[in-house]
This record gives structure tokens, C-alpha cells and sequence, in this order.
């Protein structure tokens, strides 16, 4: 099995059918109208968003929060993974009715429970959500920056890419990177290349989620690829919301042939009928990848991934055992 490992996942869209069944007999709704045959049903943004809202709000204490990490981890490191971060939401825990503290101890504890069953290394990426509003993606990144929680080693600015604009977040990244944490940002996924542009130009991140728009721009690819930005690729995602017809158009062959460091993620996986086993074996069916290859954008993964020296020590020698 090749080792896997995944930068771009948000964890309340990591929530598995079998797990949502679960939450919603526990607080007694129906989750009919979002799940059948075990699988959601969603037909365009809005209904995806209306699943997505019905299955979050199922998520109410820690003990639900930790439930919920302990079993994306876990079925992360059944199919090969040894690394696993994660986008977090304080808007979500304020929604839910926790505190910003509370909620992320609480994924912390899922994490914990699963890398004590697994041997996972789980990390968590603050995230201000773009719909929101600036003042609350300022206060997301002043959480990230204070909350001292040891798996807590990044943050970033996921949601509406079409509303606001990526000057108008500059003051949260610096808050976060003057605290010594990764910094990714959403852009190039629902709108064009601009918005990878502009995402280089205000925010200079390690990575970006997704950029796979980034093909429109040939000079932009040369760009990404000089400066070494990673870029977070989610193709079961992108063909799910038909950001590209399929996935012989899809631009992950061309971004990885012009010398771009690109991964493989599942973005909110059961939402896009996919996992990160599953994004591997469509690289590997559709993107005519190797073992080898697969193996290579682990290395990336790994080396890009938002940890310690010596975790990231520890995982890539993992790597180096598996490929002897």
C-alpha cells in the first residue's frame, strides 16, 4: 500500500454518511432528505450547502468533535495515510455553541485518540471563512496565533472565494505568521488565475488550496513553480463541482510537468463521493501515475506539511523505510 498523506481537508466536511446516521439519532433529526442509499445527495451549491449545514450542525460538544476526528483519522490511516491536517472553523465552534478553545481541544483529543490507535500525525489549520467577514477572519487568526494548543500549526482563509478581497486579509496573515505559523489560502478553485495571482501578490503563502486555475496563465505556472508554492490539488472536488468537465482536462498533469509542487486531497470528502485513497487511485488511473510517482507527492506532501523538524524527520523516514 503506498503511504498517503493530506494537506486540505475540512474537518466538518470529513464527516463520513455512516457517521452523520449516527449524530442525527442522537439529537433526533432526519437525515433523509441529505443521505440515501449511505451516500449524500446534493445536486448544485446550494443543496450541497444545505447538506453540508444539516450534517455540521449535528456536531454540538467535544465528545461529538472528538468522535468526529478520531473517525476521519482513523479511516485515513486504514487506506495508508500517516499525516492528516485538518481546516478547523471557530465561527463553526461559536455556531455550535462551544468556545474557539474548547472546540479545538476537543479535535485535538480525536486526533490523540487516533494516533494512539494508528500511529496518524494529525495537525490543525485555523480557518476564517471569506463570507464572514474580515473582523471575524481577524479574530480566527488571533485565536491561532494565542491558543498555545500544540497541533494547532497553521492558518488559512477557505469559503466564497467571489466575496472580498485578499487585501482586505493581509492583517490576519501577518498576525499569523508573526506567531511562526504555515500560512495557505483558498484561491484559483471557483474563480480564475487572478485570484492565484492576487493570493501570491498580498498574502505570499507556503500553499495554496487548490490554484489549480493557475493553468489559465502560463506565466503564473512559471511563477508558482520559481517560488516553490505548494498547491493543495483536490481532483474529485473539482470535477464533482465541475470546475473542470472531467478528468482528462483536468490540470493536475500539466501543473506537475511544468515543475509545480502539487498533492492530493479530498477536500470534503463524502460530500465528492471520494477519499484521499480515492484521489490516488484517480491519479494513478487518469494522471498515468506510478508508484514511484504517488510515492513522490507524499514526499511533498510531507515536506510541505505545517510540523515540527523532527515529526517531519520521523515521517519522511517512515516514507523511506515503506520504499526500500
Amino acid at each position: 500500500m503506498i503511504l498517503k498523506a493530506e494537506l486540505h481537508c475540512h474537518i466538518e466536511g470529513a464527516a463520513a454518511p455512516d457517521l452523520v446516521v449516527s449524530q442525527a439519532r442522537k439529537y433526533g433529526k432526519d437525515p433523509s432528505p441529505y443521505i440515501q442509499d449511505g451516500s449524500f445527495v446534493w445536486h448544485d451549491f446550494s443543496s450541497f450547502l444545505a447538506a453540508y449545514d444539516f450534517a455540521s450542525d449535528l456536531f454540538r460538544t467535544e465528545e461529538d468533535y472528538a468522535r468526529l476526528t478520531d473517525h476521519y483519522l482513523t479511516s485515513l490511516a486504514r487506506d495508508g495515510a500517516i499525516y492528516s491536517e485538518v481546516f478547523t472553523s471557530p465561527d463553526h465552534a461559536k455556531k455550535a455553541g462551544l468556545s474557539p478553545k474548547a472546540y479545538t481541544d476537543a479535535l485535538g483529543e480525536g486526533m490523540a485518540r487516533a494516533k494512539a490507535r494508528t500511529g496518524i500525525e494529525g495537525r490543525m489549520i485555523v480557518t476564517g471563512v471569506r463570507h464572514v467577514g474580515v473582523e471575524a477572519i481577524e479574530q480566527a487568526a488571533r485565536f491561532a496565533a494565542r491558543c498555545g494548543h500544540p497541533l494547532v500549526t497553521g492558518f488559512g482563509v477557505a469559503g466564497d472565494e467571489r466575496i472580498g478581497d485578499f487585501e482586505d486579509y493581509v492583517r490576519a496573515f501577518e498576525i499569523a505568521r508573526e506567531a511562526g505559523l504555515g500560512i495557505t489560502i483558498h484561491a484559483g478553485e471557483l474563480m480564475g488565475w487572478e485570484s492565484v495571482a492576487a493570493a501570491l501578490d498580498h498574502i505570499r503563502p507556503a500553499r495554496i488550496g487548490h490554484g489549480v486555475r493557475a493553468i489559465e496563465n502560463p506565466d503564473l505556472v512559471r511563477r508558482i513553480a520559481g517560488q516553490g508554492v505548494v498547491l493543495e490539488c483536490c481532483p474529485g472536488s473539482n470535477i464533482a463541482l465541475k470546475v473542470f468537465g472531467s478528468f482528462a482536462e483536468h490540470p493536475f498533469p500539466a501543473l506537475r510537468a511544468a515543475g509545480c509542487k502539487v498533492t492530493l486531497n479530498s477536500d470534503d470528502p463524502p460530500y465528492f463521493w471520494t477519499s484521499l485513497k480515492r484521489e490516488y487511485d484517480i491519479a494513478a488511473e487518469h494522471f498515468s501515475m506510478d508508484d514511484k510517482a504517488l510515492t513522490a507527492v507524499t514526499r511533498t506532501a510531507i515536506e510541505a506539511a505545517f510540523v515540527d523538524r523532527k515529526t517531519k524527520a520521523m515521517l519522511l523516514s517512515r516514507l523511506d523505510v515503506k520504499g526500500r
